[in-house]
């Protein structure tokens, strides 16, 4: 799983560099033909791997049921960040997957409660979704990127 880790990690510093990049209000902005903000786009990669890792597996989540609830799957953006949630998303990318790999290293992923995704796969086991998480976080990687052309002329 090491490999899962570092493909997170890396792709979490790409994500990082819009954060540092990006003003507040590129962050904020909501392109046309989009829903969602680059800002709502990060904030909700870090909220589906704890979802997917931590509470399918019925390990307490590191992040607050606030964030989950905002940006969750199926929810938009309703309002812009401010420049303190940016700073601490900064924090977030990282420490929750570092802390993750602890987790994981420590065996505390005993369980796992079978969770069928949007794309019809089934994750039956911790593994499965940490792998998934990889290829989610991929598309919101994407969506950024082609976010920024609307954004930056």
């Amino acid at each position: 799983m090491n490999r899962s880790f570092d493909i997170t990690l890396k792709n979490r510093a790409i994500l990082h560099r819009f954060l540092v990049d990006f003003s507040l209000s590129q962050l904020n902005t909501v392109p046309d033909g989009y829903r969602n903000s680059i800002y709502w786009n990060i904030i909700h990669v870090v909220v589906t791997q704890q979802l997917l890792v931590y509470k399918l597996s019925d390990v307490p989540m590191l992040i607050g049921s606030d964030l989950v609830d905002a940006f969750r799957k199926g929810t938009k953006t309703e309002r812009g960040a401010t420049q303190h949630e940016v700073e601490h998303l900064k924090k977030l990318l990282f420490s929750t997957i570092e802390q993750t790999q602890k987790d994981y290293d420590a065996g505390r992923f005993t369980s796992y409660n079978s969770y069928t995704v949007s794309t019809k796969s089934t994750l039956t086991n911790v593994e499965e979704a940490i792998e998934f998480n990889n290829f989610h976080e991929g598309i919101h990687l994407g969506y950024i990127l082609a976010m920024k052309n609307s954004i930056i002329p």
